[in-house]
């Protein structure tokens, strides 16, 4: 009998179980297997997937407290991924769970869901994709629930949901209309309400109405549970009550999350303090209580991952109110400490180049502006700001170190010859000094390591000891690996130190080349000559003779008067950099008041002048900018700055005499190619406007006018000028470019064959002043070229030089055919009864290529082709 019951039960259950498992069968049985498998099974492991991909996101989302935080911990990327496609698994397991659920456990029987874990798993198929960032799927899962479970205990939940999804989708305004029924109808409580609210700031956040933001993080903050979520709604708060101006209120957001203190992440209280510490009146707190805070904020161990932000507020606030140099010590120790934050790292960088600006150092300023781009987003407007600065300084470092050298050759060419003597006599024994200083350095860290590597007694004895048991070289290697330190000779730096200085003893200073051994290759072979002759041992060192330096001052006036004006010229393009580029108008000031106190050149004291006038008015500096208009006024009546002086209501750019219509007429006339008067209007006015903007177009105007007329080295002179003396301006910058990708191309000269062009040309030339009439010929040529249908011809008028004019047919296909169409037009036409007529055209030519044309325009080698052909 217990055998039978044994067989029949088990039966039992296996029929019970295969009842259970079918879905076309609305029984209480079959429901609930259905149901407690898709809880406990599926959907369990679908919301541990869920969660894992969740702390993922929030461990891979870094903070940027320097800008207002997102109510939600994710970072939406741009990445584009095909169907099927996914960039974490976590998410990809939960979709399949969902789907999973859905598939082999829904119930629908008459437009019914009678499994009720299928709603939470289509939340979970929404939640998933919405985290994978596939956020119009989701919005279809969202959807699907509302649509198919009205009544779902979830459904307060997929309404947030979907409005989160439409957020992501740009559809704020509509996420803020169902937000605010949802809030209205129904009555949400606890974790359900700070979602809500919380979401519902987000889109307010995301079209500008802040304020209204304001009091949904209210509620939010007040009914989540979750310290994290309480923290970050205070801090956004905090964030939006600051950006209204009103620091007391954002100060009471920090205390609450100064209050949390470790139920919190570590990040939002070290914020929390700092950015209070940013709200102090500083006039109404004890400076010594202010810093003993930020000493406790540095010296806690657990601050310890922020101390690169601390260090920044610290530096800050002695930058502020104590000391620049004390600050600088902490910018420095700022970015020791940096792990990822670039833009901390930028804000460190870039405020110790303006503090090394400030102080005119512009090398070291140019070298941490270098070191802020680095740590930018590049082509972001913040590092295009740093980059154009940078660029400047190239500028005022070049001419600072101009003016710095030349002051210094100035002064010191002014004193008397004693004081010359006495100033380069300190100066050699001071040089003389560190370079004993320097040998007795070097002297005891040799014979440090002479000592170190002489064997004691006991060395050998363990040496040996070792060599008898194991082996010499194995125990070296044994000894070394215990020490840290390798035992191949050139890994040893006291070791290759020693070698050195030993091979220095035995063989002297040897020339890096073959027979190195031999006698006469020694470096100081010539040392030795003299001690065979009876000479000195050693040659004086030239740094320690101040009658070498005495020798290398100039002592030509001319050479002298070159200083000074390249020193004047240098003063003055420091004044225009500072005060049009950087608007440092003290520094303008300063270098426009030394260039006046120098007396220099005409042409950079009006210019100089009207750039004071107008750095005084900047300044406030009325009286001074008064004088100074009266001095242009009463100096200069008939120039330009006067009448701008006089009226500064006039439009002198439309005036017929204002440089920008004078160049308008100049590049007319070079388009003429009226060359010679082009070049002689363009050096009269650089003259006239010494300083103004507009001098280097009239510069590339010339140049490129020379060009024409004398040829490629003429052109490239010019080029070369106007990128030394204008290297700051777009134009000189553009000759640079010029320099070098340009004009190495243009300087081939070679002429090509002929087999290799494509289109040729018939050249007659004609001189300038011959009294011919080339008007008159060209009208002619004009005419017979008329005839000639079965080519697309036309004539020009080319200036070559100086004394040569070409009138050039163009439009021809090879070199027989322009040489046979020349011949033509000299053989003329036969009239109506076969007679030859005289021709039209009878003077000489000479057929050539297009690009062989140009490299003869190019290069002024007519005689060189005519020579070749």
């Amino acid at each position: 009998m217990k055998t039978y019951y044994k067989l029949i039960l088990p039966l039992f259950c296996v029929m019970m179980l295969v009842q259970s498992c079918s879905r076309k069968k609305d029984k209480f049985i079959n429901r609930n297997f259905h149901a407690l498998t898709t809880e406990f099974n599926i959907l369990y492991n679908g919301n541990i997937a869920l969660q894992r991909g969740i702390d993922n996101v929030n461990n891979e989302f870094t903070e940027d407290f320097w800008n207002l935080l997102p109510v939600e911990r994710m970072e939406i990327k741009d990445d584009i991924f095909l169907p099927g496609q996914t960039e974490n698994a976590d998410f990809e397991r939960a979709e399949e769970k969902a789907i999973k659920a859905i598939q082999k456990h829904s119930m629908n029987f008459d437009g019914k869901e009678k499994n009720p874990q299928i709603d939470e798993s289509y939340l979970l198929l929404g939640k998933a994709r919405y985290f994978d960032q596939r956020f119009v799927p989701a919005m279809a899962a969202f959807n699907n629930i509302l649509n198919k479970y009205p009544t779902s205990d979830k459904i307060n939940q997929v309404k947030i949901w979907r409005e989160k999804t439409s957020m992501r989708l740009d559809n704020d305004r509509g996420a803020i209309d169902k937000l605010k029924r949802l809030l209205e109808e129904e009555e949400l409580e606890e974790q359900d309400l700070a979602d809500a609210t919380a979401t519902l700031a987000q889109a307010y956040i995301n079209i500008k109405s802040k304020d209204s933001a304001i009091a949904q993080l209210s509620i939010a903050a007040e009914n989540t549970k979750i310290k994290r979520e309480k923290a970050r709604y205070h801090f956004i708060k905090a964030q939006l009550y600051n950006e209204f101006g009103k620091k007391d209120s954002a100060n009471l957001e920090f205390d609450a999350i100064i209050k949390m203190h470790r139920q919190i992440p570590r990040s939002f209280y070290i914020n929390a303090h700092i950015e209070k510490t940013n709200n102090y009146d500083f006039s109404t707190v004890d400076p010594v209580v202010f810093e003993e805070y930020l000493v406790d904020l540095e010296e806690n161990r657990e601050n310890r991952p922020f101390l690169d932000k601390i260090y920044y507020r610290i530096a800050e606030y002695y930058r502020n109110n104590v000391s620049d140099s004390i600050s600088e010590v902490y910018y420095n120790k700022s970015l020791r400490k940096i792990t990822s934050d670039k833009y901390l790292k930028s804000l460190d960088y870039e405020t110790l180049g303006n503090m090394y600006f400030d102080r005119n150092i512009y090398k070291t300023a140019g070298a941490y502006y270098d070191s802020t781009m680095t740590a930018m987003v590049t082509n972001s407007k913040p590092f295009r700001v740093i980059k154009k600065k940078r660029e400047n300084l190239d500028d005022v470092i070049y001419y600072e170190g101009i003016a710095q050298v030349d002051d210094s050759i100035i002064r010191i060419v002014n004193l008397p010859k004693e004081e010359q003597l006495a100033v380069y006599t300190k100066y050699a024994d001071n040089q003389r000094l560190k370079a004993l200083e320097e040998k007795k350095r070097q002297d005891e860290v040799i014979e440090k390591q002479k000592n170190q590597s002489v064997p004691t007694p006991q060395n050998l004895n363990v040496s040996r000891a070792l060599s008898s048991s194991t082996g010499r070289s194995k125990d070296l290697n044994s000894a070394s690996n215990n020490s840290g330190k390798s035992t191949f000779y050139f890994y040893n730096s006291t070791t290759v130190a020693y070698g050195k200085n030993e091979f220095l003893k035995l063989w002297g200073d040897r020339k890096l080349q073959d027979n190195w051994r031999l006698t006469n290759q020694r470096a100081d072979i010539v040392n030795e000559d003299k001690d065979d002759l009876g000479g000195d041992a050693e040659v004086e060192d030239e740094r320690f003779n101040p009658e070498i330096y005495l020798a290398s001052l100039p002592t030509d006036q001319k050479d002298i008067d070159s200083i000074v004006k390249e020193r004047n010229f240098a003063y003055y393009q420091l004044g225009i950099i500072y005060k049009e580029k950087f608007k440092e108008f003290e520094l303008a000031k300063d270098k426009l008041e030394k260039l006046l106190s120098n007396e220099p050149e005409d042409r950079l004291i009006l210019p100089s002048r009207y750039n004071l006038y107008r750095i005084y008015v900047e300044l406030g500096l009325s009286a001074r900018a008064e004088t100074m208009k009266m001095a242009i006024i009463k100096g200069y009546p008939d120039s330009r700055y006067a009448e701008i002086l006089l009226n500064p209501q006039s439009e002198l750019s439309k005036d017929e005499n204002s440089p920008e219509a004078i160049y308008t007429k100049l590049y007319n006339q070079f388009e003429q190619e009226e060359y010679a008067a082009v070049i002689a209007e363009a050096e009269m006015q650089i003259k006239r406007l010494e300083g103004d903007d507009i001098v280097p177009k009239f510069e590339i105007i010339k140049a490129s006018a020379k060009g024409r007329l004398y040829g490629f080295e003429a052109y490239k002179e010019g080029i070369n000028y106007i990128a030394l003396t204008y290297g700051n301006t777009v134009e000189g910058k553009k000759a640079q470019d010029i320099l070098d990708n340009a004009v190495p191309v243009l300087a081939k000269k070679e002429f090509i064959s002929d087999d290799d062009a494509g289109k040729f040309n018939v050249i007659y030339q004609f001189k300038n002043n011959s009294g011919e009439d080339v008007e008159a010929f060209i009208k002619t040529l004009d005419e017979e070229v008329a005839k000639i249908t079965y080519f697309d011809l036309n004539t020009s008028k080319d200036v070559y030089d100086e004394n040569t004019t070409f009138i050039v047919v163009h439009g021809l296909k090879s070199i027989g055919g322009a040489n046979g169409f020349g011949e033509l037009l000299k053989t003329g036409e036969k009239d109506k009864n076969g007679r030859a007529v005289k021709p039209k055209i009878t003077r000489p030519y000479f057929a050539i290529s297009s690009p062989n044309y140009a490299i003869i325009q190019r290069h002024k080698n007519l005689n060189v082709y005519l020579e070749l052909k």
